[in-house]
């Protein structure tokens, strides 16, 4: 296998916040690896999301490397409601109630018979939908809790629930109701001016939380078509896994979306914590299936939020997620608010390089393949077929690069979805899908104007390759291209050729 640098196949996804929110910080985030950020609209307001932004667009400026942009919606995520400085402790055996009407839980000793200290929460309407005999979970599960009852009527109901784990609750700590089947819809009020917002500030990726099922993403994404102006493509949008219920629809949940995300926070809360590794391998596996590509996500250097280094087990967790097949792996805490953002990077990024090329070696007799996925094969669509070809040519004559015009980045995404072991250099003059191809695995977007023809582009591209020294007269490079170019959807020629030949 050819010496990848300075080139990455496995993208990484950083996430904004107070520990890298500098333009020079992002910087050092982006030549250590970083091509996509993640924007959290859980945390801050507009005014900040826009000066963050602004930091991104600026930092990619100066790096001279395309990023994207991931904005990622809430969702309805149900939190508890005020309670009194320095939290409430309950015990196991004690009575937790949960009530519709707004508490401020602790401020007033309990008058209930059972003693039972009352709160409430920010999403009122789910205790309509909660059962006896349902789990009630606070703090990612570090306080659980089991309905005994429901009591009362309208906006007199409210849950008892038996406290089976005790500890501290504070305001605003989540709560997961992973038995319950929720009415909440999967897009909130808040979500929607944060769709709005994000087409008009024109972010290159959405992330849906709390995904149900397949209706939640088409209910998106016609939104966003509505929005959005018929000649701009469309907004990719992210499926985050997470629920219980989201597995019993999975295959029509990755259809319905353009990348999946394995969300293994509120997963290995609402699910036992031993099963979720076997629920990512089958998330993998059915977004490869789907022809989808895949994050997996959370806690992946979790240690580094406060440690240079991560532990070997972090290492390990990075590693396997790639070779199960995920595409990007992300950072959260790691990079938003942890000590040593830039290290946690360049970690990801060395464990990626080392793995990518295990997986593409000749040790063993054959490099690890992906088979096509099955789902493309009645696809009918020319770019799909012709990636899989573009990657036996690759083998067989040891090419160095794939090179193909995109002109919105249909193409590079079909073989993105290939996995072919040498980058692809994909090229466009829209600066919006060069964003977006920033998120493909082995993708590398490069602005080029539109050539005049097929082979003054094969010119202008050798010309680029020899000028930064990433290959030698007569290396050998795949062309994928379609006349005219410029124009989207015409990919329709590959050819083998070979640097500066004469």
């Amino acid at each position: 296998m050819i010496d990848l640098h300075p080139f990455m196949l496995t993208k990484i996804i950083a996430t904004l916040g107070p520990s890298s929110d500098k333009v020079e910080t992002l910087v050092r985030l982006i030549e250590e690896g970083a091509r996509t950020f993640r924007l959290n609209f859980s945390h801050g307001t507009f005014d900040g999301f826009e000066k963050l932004l602004a930091t991104v667009r600026e930092a990619s400026r100066q790096a001279g490397i395309h990023v994207g942009v991931l904005g990622d919606l809430c969702g309805p995520k149900i939190r508890i409601g005020e309670v009194i400085d320095g939290g409430v402790i309950v015990e196991v055996g004690d009575t937790l109630v949960v009530q519709k009407k707004p508490i401020k839980a602790g401020d007033v000793p309990s008058t209930r018979p059972d003693g039972g200290t009352v709160f409430s929460i920010t999403t009122p309407q789910i205790i309509d939908d909660v059962q006896p005999g349902d789990r009630l979970l606070i703090d990612d599960g570090s306080v659980r809790t089991l309905v005994a009852a429901r009591e009362g009527e309208g906006d007199d109901a409210r849950l008892l629930c038996q406290v089976t784990v005790g500890g501290k609750i504070t305001r605003a700590k989540g709560v997961n109701l992973p038995d319950s089947k929720l009415t909440v819809p999967s897009l909130t009020p808040y979500d929607l001016q944060c769709v709005d917002w994000a087409v008009k500030h024109q972010l290159d990726h959405l992330a849906l939380s709390f995904v149900r099922k397949a209706e939640d993403v088409i209910q998106l994404k016609q939104r966003l078509m509505n929005l959005m102006p018929a000649d701009v493509a469309p907004m990719p949008v992210i499926s985050k896994i997470e629920k219980p219920q989201a597995l019993n629809e999975l295959e029509e949940i990755v259809m319905a979306s353009d990348a999946v995300m394995v969300a293994r926070g509120d997963l290995g809360v609402e699910m036992d914590l031993t099963e979720v590794p076997v629920i990512q391998k089958r998330i993998i596996a059915m977004a490869h299936a789907c022809g989808r590509p895949v994050i997996v996500a959370t806690q992946m250097l979790q240690s580094m939020i406060d440690s240079p280094w991560p532990t070997r087990a972090e290492v390990s967790d990075v590693a396997n997620a790639i070779f199960d097949g995920a595409g990007k792996v992300m950072l959260s805490g790691e990079t938003a608010v942890g000590k040593y953002p830039t290290q946690a990077v360049g970690v990801m990024a060395r464990i990626a390089r080392v793995t990518q090329k295990a997986i593409f070696s000749e040790q063993d007799g054959a490099p690890i393949v992906w088979d096509r996925p099955p789902k493309w094969q009645t696809s009918g669509r020319r770019s799909a077929a012709l990636s899989f070809g573009v990657r036996s040519i690759v083998r067989d004559f040891g090419a160095r690069f794939v090179v193909v015009w995109s002109q919105r980045g249909g193409g590079a995404k079909y073989l993105s979805l290939s996995r072919v072991a040498v980058p692809i250099l994909a090229m466009s003059n829209d600066e919006a899908a060069l964003r977006r191809m920033s998120f493909l695995y082995g993708v590398y977007p490069i602005m080029m104007d539109v050539p005049t023809s097929i082979e003054a582009y094969a010119a202008t591209v050798e010309k680029l390759i020899l000028a930064r020294q990433w290959g030698r007269p007569r290396d050998p490079y795949v062309l994928v291209a379609g006349e005219p170019l410029g124009v989207a959807g015409t990919t329709n020629s590959v050819s083998l050729r070979y640097l500066n030949a004469e």
